[in-house]
């Protein structure tokens, strides 16, 4: 198994950051998404801690990269404050759920003290069932999940592919896979390997 580790992805950032000209994530993250309009669908929701602020436009980039289109909730919709939990920022993140066709759960170290991922994981999988992914991020522990309900979903991984690797969510257990860009857009089922 070879999950995504919180350097290489902060190190895909920054290398995005400057070939756009950019002084940081934050500013490169605004101008990219700032020509979404609203009621535009998305293949993936990025449920993450706002604590991983610098490794968003590295996962961003590399989901892109796949074919992707990726919806981030303080970036698209930038009135949202992650830090207040108010019935309209969970009625507009259900509306914005509900434009996406999957959902990729960043676990990090922080994602255990966001309010909203368990909550945004619980209401995708209540109203949608599926698909959804968990991608561990972690320097220390590769892989490490954290909280048990998480290993209930497929793991998005580095899978050996030819000369390489490709990025696949792959079932608990590890039988089964099936190429991210194929997962984000809901098509197909997880195939054995």
């Amino acid at each position: 198994m070879v999950y995504f580790r919180r350097s290489d992805l902060e190190l895909a950032g920054r290398q995005r950051t400057a070939s756009l000209g950019y002084a940081n994530a934050r500013d490169a993250l605004n101008t990219r998404t700032a020509s979404v309009f609203p009621g535009e669908t998305f293949d993936v929701f990025l449920s993450h801690s706002f604590k991983d602020a610098p490794l968003i436009l590295g996962i961003a980039n590399h989901l892109e990269k796949q074919g992707l289109s990726v919806y981030i909730d303080w970036i698209v919709d930038r009135q949202l404050n992650r830090s207040e939990v108010t019935p309209e920022t969970a009625s507009l993140l259900r509306e914005r759920m509900g434009q996406c066709t999957s959902l990729i759960y960043a676990n990090s170290t922080s994602s255990p003290m966001s309010k909203w991922m368990p909550w945004e994981l619980g209401y995708f999988d209540g109203s949608k069932g599926g698909p959804i992914a968990i991608m561990p991020i972690d320097d220390d522990v590769p892989g490490q999940q954290g909280q048990e309900y998480l290993g209930l979903y497929p793991a998005i991984e580095r899978v050996p592919a030819g000369s390489g690797f490709m990025t696949a969510a792959v079932e608990p257990g590890g039988f089964h896979r099936m190429p991210v860009a194929e997962f984000g857009r809901g098509l197909g089922q997880l195939y054995g390997f």
